[in-house]
């Protein structure tokens, strides 16, 4: 018997989108505090101490959501979404950066997804959402945000945000990708994580990609992103002094040589 709600869905927008859920009278969604667009009259709102996910059990059970949701460092409460009306209700809930939502249907990948921690947006109301430790200890100390991910389990639908352009592949049995381990959005729990130091220490000092990369081995399904928030906000970090000097682009090879020559020694 399911357990989710059904909801019935619309991705909205190109790289700054939203998803507009249509809920049945009684139907409820879930979603991290904030990410609300709008929602339409007769739609209850209610904070959730908790993963939301155990609605009839007791203080204990929530607790146990509760810290789940601060290992993996998100806020220790959630918002449900209940549609209290006589008929269908609509509510939106919009990505925090630019990029795009992924739908996945969790009975259609075994009932669970393990994800990048800060890609959830929302769900059907009965979703839990756990976190997946890796097994080796290479992952925990060297893979930055590959340590503590999400696990959503459950037969219904969730939806994820990711930034830039997102790419999905099926890896075969022992196909192996490796891949930046922000760029990584969730993969199939069939899936192999592991962290591995990048080979030759001029790659790790002068290549840019850091130290260490994420190798996924298959069978399963991945989705990757172009652009992780982390790096899209290093970029903006980096830039912000520059910019401040007048605004002048400054982003080029000679950026530094240029000032020196305007007489901008500062």
């Amino acid at each position: 018997m399911a357990q989710m709600h059904e909801v019935d869905y619309q991705i909205h927008g190109d790289d700054m989108q939203y998803v507009e859920v249509e809920l049945d009278p009684g139907e409820a969604a879930l979603a991290e505090a904030g990410g609300l667009m709008y929602m339409e009259d007769g739609v209850a709102m209610e904070t959730i101490f908790g993963d939301g996910s155990r609605p009839s059990g007791g203080f204990l059970d929530a607790l146990v959501g509760a810290g789940k949701r601060l290992l993996t460092g998100e806020s220790l409460f959630m918002t449900a979404f209940l549609n209290q009306g006589g008929g269908k209700k609509k509510l939106a809930f919009a990505a925090p950066y630019p990029g795009k939502i992924i739908p996945i249907h969790l009975s259609q990948i075994g009932g669970e997804l393990i994800a990048q921690k800060d890609s959830f947006l929302c769900a059907a109301k009965g979703v839990s959402l756990g976190i997946a430790f890796q097994k080796r200890l290479g992952a925990g100390f060297f893979g930055g945000e590959g340590f503590i991910m999400q696990r959503l389990n459950g037969d219904g639908w969730c939806f994820l945000n990711a930034g830039g352009t997102i790419h999905e592949r099926v890896l075969a049995p022992g196909e192996t990708l490796r891949v930046d381990t922000g760029c990584i959005v969730a993969f199939a729990p069939t899936v192999d994580y592991d962290i591995q130091v990048v080979g030759g220490i001029k790659s790790a000092l002068f290549g840019g990609e850091g130290l260490f990369f994420a190798t996924l081995r298959g069978p399963g399904k991945v989705w990757i992103q172009s652009l992780p928030l982390s790096r899209l906000a290093g970029r903006i970090l980096a830039a912000a002094p520059r910019m401040g000097r007048g605004g002048r682009e400054e982003g080029s090879i000679l950026g530094g040589l240029g000032r020196i020559l305007d007489g901008d020694n500062s």
